[in-house]
Formats: structure tokens, C-alpha cells, sequence
């Protein structure tokens, strides 16, 4: 309920929202709906049994997108919760590149011991990877990120290609539309939240291996071989430099990576000083993850909500 109660305190006042409910087992339609009741620009709808072919999230953007009317459209996940000034900014942002796509990557909440060993990677391999300005100014459509957290598609275009029905069976969708969409010619742009969403991923050490193990390749295009050879230089190079035993080098090495971990923690919104302490551990549960997402690849066994995908 929070994003819902986030979003109808938005300064921005041209927007509807339409909520999908997707054969869910709890309360959440009718919690939903209740609120829906008492707020005019806000909408519940039930979702159609899933197709053969398709992912449960793709198809319900899928079907929320043939509802929405607007300009452009925006999905969210419905565990968030949005600032008071992102829509406007988000549109601003959009109008002002003519972008076909804008996606954010969210400040990451976390609950539990196990959380602050796994969830603060996605931040820190994403931006040793790729620097975010990197989607907007190079057009080649292989050099893309993207968080299906945060969608913000010109609707035009939406219509025109049906995104989300071309990524229908893809795990990782996200990132698989921004590249479809630069391919197709619209710029597309992938950018931190700064503060402005916050979501809490996962709610347990297990669900956050288990997450982040779905889509660890995608980061890496699909492939086992540069996979690897990250984690060995990630993890094997500064090894390597431990076991030279010389010190200068060693305080060098160190001093670097600190300085990473500072920089990339304080744009995620983070605590650097955990971060840095927690290092080490982090690293053991990449390799882990890493390894993970390979075996669940080769073998096709990605299970993901109690569903084989």
C-alpha cells in the first residue's frame, strides 16, 4: 500500500494507475481496491490466466499497457515507494532527451545480515561494468542496462512495438527491451534512483542468492566464459597480489578497493563503512552466485516463484 499512498501524494496531477492483480493469495486485491475506492485516478483489474510461452511479469505489463491511456507509461513493482517529485522529473527527463525508454535503478533497503551480504552487489557489479551515462551516449544496442523497478517508456513507440510481448518469455526482460528499443532506433537511458525510489528486493539471505542467481548472466550477455573470467579477475587478481607478499602493492591494492566501495556504496545509497567491512563476505557470496547462475544455466533448472523458467 505504500507505493499507492506514495503516488497519490505526487505533485504531479496528470497521471492514472491501473493495478494488476495477478491471482494473488493474499489480501492485496481487496486492500487494493479499497483503496482504489476512495481515490479517483486509481484503478484494480484482475489478470488473465497466463499464456502458453510467456513470463508471469511480462505478461502482466503486457496487459496493464493495453489498459493505460496516457502519454507515457510507467511500470513499477508494487513493493516500492516513489518520492514526492519523481513523476514529474521522470517526464521532464524524457521530453528533455526524447527518450524512447528511461529506466532507474533503485535504492536497495535491507532488513537482515543476510541481505547486506548479497543485495549490495547488483549496485557494485553494475557500476564496475558499465557506467550508466554509457546506455544514452552509445547507441549500439549491445551496451545496456536496465531495472524493470522503474519502465518509463513514450507510450507512442510502446504501442508501435509491444515491448513487452517481444520479451515475453525472457527472465531477465529488462534489460532485453532496452536493447531492443535502442536497436529500433529510440534512445534509451538507465540511471540511478538518487535517493528517489526505495524498495526492498528480498527479504532473506535465500531469496537474495536465489534472486540475484536468475540474473547474474544477463549482466555478462549469457555468456559462461565472461562470467568467469570476471570472477577471476575480481577475485584471482588480488589474491595474486596478496601472494606476492609485496606490501606497497598490497596497501595499493587495498586503497583501491576501499575507494571503490566508498564511491559506488554512497551513489547506491548505502553505508560505505559496512560495505567495506563486509567485503570479503560479499565477494564469497559472488562466487557463489556466480557459480549458481552457471549451474542453473547449463542445466536449465531456474526456478524463480515456484515456477521453472
Amino acid at each position: 500500500m505504500r507505493l499507492l499512498r506514495s503516488i497519490d501524494q505526487q505533485d504531479y496531477a496528470y497521471y492514472e494507475v491501473i493495478v494488476l492483480d495477478d491471482d494473488s493469495s493474499d489480501n492485496t486485491y481487496k486492500l487494493c481496491s479499497d483503496f482504489a475506492g476512495k481515490h479517483s485516478r486509481f484503478r484494480v483489474i484482475k489478470g488473465e490466466p497466463l499464456p502458453h510461452g510467456w513470463l508471469g511479469k511480462n505478461y502482466a505489463c503486457h496487459q496493464l499497457a493495453q489498459k493505460a491511456q496516457g502519454d507515457y507509461l510507467l511500470f513499477l513493482d508494487a513493493d516500492e515507494q516513489i518520492s514526492n517529485s519523481l513523476i514529474v522529473s521522470a517526464v521532464h527527463r524524457m521530453r528533455l532527451f526524447r527518450l524512447g525508454l528511461l529506466s532507474l535503478f533503485t535504492n536497495q533497503e535491507m532488513g537482515t545480515f543476510g541481505e547486506r551480504l548479497v543485495v549490495p552487489l547488483m549496485h557494485y557489479v553494475l557500476l564496475n561494468l558499465l557506467p550508466l551515462r554509457l546506455v544514452y551516449l552509445f547507441k549500439n544496442s549491445n551496451v545496456a542496462a536496465a531495472s524493470g523497478q522503474f519502465m518509463l517508456f513514450d507510450a507512442e513507440a510502446y504501442r508501435e512495438n509491444q515491448w513487452h510481448e517481444k520479451a515475453k518469455d525472457r527472465v531477465v526482460e529488462d534489460v532485453e527491451i532496452m536493447k531492443m528499443v535502442k536497436a529500433a532506433g529510440y534512445n534509451g537511458e538507465a540511471l540511478l534512483a538518487n535517493g528517489m525510489i526505495s524498495c526492498r528486493m528480498y527479504k532473506s539471505y535465500t531469496g537474495a542468492v536465489n534472486g540475484f542467481s536468475k540474473n547474474f548472466l544477463a549482466a555478462f550477455n549469457y555468456s559462461v566464459m565472461g562470467l568467469l573470467l570476471y570472477l577471476m579477475v575480481l577475485i584471482g587478481g588480488p589474491m595474486i597480489v596478496m601472494i606476492t607478499l609485496d606490501f606497497p602493492l598490497i596497501f595499493f591494492m587495498i586503497g583501491l578497493i576501499i575507494l571503490t566501495r566508498i564511491m559506488i556504496s554512497l551513489s547506491a545509497g548505502q553505508s560505505a563503512l559496512l560495505n567495506v567491512i563486509l567485503h570479503p563476505l560479499q565477494m564469497l557470496n559472488l562466487v557463489m552466485i556466480g557459480f549458481l547462475a552457471i549451474q542453473k544455466y547449463l542445466t536449465k533448472t531456474t526456478v524463480w516463484k515456484g515456477r521453472s523458467v
